[in-house]
């Protein structure tokens, strides 16, 4: 079956890996104290009413200490955060380019037909993206350690890296379900928000011709379908990740507890601090991650 995407769209193998690789060390190093705050306000079930409160959910046991310690309280699990989101967003920005194009050499006429040409394309791009995201789930351990890290340090107790892999096994995955639940449509509404807006603000036939400004303002409409698609899930799977590990509860109970305790609100705890904040993080890692593969591409030739 004729490809839909013209070969001009392909980039190599090589320029993705440079430049989702490239976006997700930058992303680490500038936006890691960010996630942090996300993560604990999202795996808080108290009401917040003053900025004491507000303190002690962010800083923790150093909401009393000096501004500079408090700052390097938002460094904790660093070493897996490097692992998991280098690894992430390689896999993420990396791999959709390579799933899109099997789809669009096995499958482009059927997206062609059923949804037209330039919305088919689109949602040929979406679709690799939702797939990616479910097959993430393979990184879940080092998000689990990461999160635990910065949201639940007692669960460690003393142990290293190699002794909770030995100790807990496949408990690492805990929660893969709702993992995979949420990156399908988070991922779906992210590389499919940016796909729609090149295709029908910009106008543009081959998506790697866009330039930074356009990749900028593509990237922030994917950004923000994919953090309001997947905010009732991920603060369930957020809440999963950070129990102690011989203390789980399983996504149900959660979220049976969340509706009856808390409200429908509570499933979008973190919400707006997310936008504001992660919103940035996932608009500057996939922007720079869509110029740079192109870029690269450019200079391997």
């Amino acid at each position: 079956m004729a490809p839909m995407v013209a070969s001009k769209e392909r980039e190599s193998n090589l320029a993705r890996l440079l430049g989702s690789g490239t976006a997700g060390i930058s992303e680490l190093a500038v936006f890691h104290p960010v996630d942090t705050i996300a993560k604990r306000l999202m795996s808080n079930q108290t009401k917040i009413t003053n900025a004491s409160q507000l303190n002690a959910v962010i800083f923790k046991d150093k909401a009393a200490a000096p501004a500079g310690r408090k700052f390097f309280s938002l460094f904790p699990g660093l070493g897996y955060a490097a692992g998991y989101k280098v690894l992430q967003r390689i896999y993420k920005y990396g791999g959709q380019p390579i799933a899109r194009d099997y789809l669009a050499a096995h499958y482009g006429k059927d997206f062609e037909s059923a949804f037209g040409k330039k919305t088919g394309k689109a949602i040929m791009h979406s679709t690799a993206g939702s797939l990616i995201g479910i097959g993430e789930i393979v990184l879940l351990p080092l998000d689990v350690l990461k999160i635990k890290r910065q949201t639940n340090p007692e669960a460690f107790r003393g142990r290293g890296i190699f002794k909770i892999v030995a100790d807990e096994g496949f408990g690492l995955y805990r929660g893969w379900g709702w993992t995979a639940a949420r990156n399908a449509p988070g991922s779906f509404a992210l590389f499919g928000g940016s796909a729609f807006t090149k295709e029908y603000v910009f106008a543009l036939n081959d998506y790697n011709q866009a330039s930074w400004f356009q990749n900028f303002i593509a990237s922030i409409a994917g950004a923000s379908a994919s953090l309001v698609v997947s905010a009732p899930l991920d603060v369930i799977k957020t809440r999963i990740q950070n129990r102690n590990f011989e203390n789980p509860e399983s996504g149900f109970r959660i979220l049976t507890n969340m509706a009856k305790n808390e409200g429908f609100s509570s499933f979008f705890k973190g919400l707006v601090p997310k936008l504001l904040m992660t919103g940035p993080k996932l608009v500057f890692s996939f922007w720079l991650a869509q110029t740079l593969i192109p870029a690269f591409d450019g200079m391997l030739k």
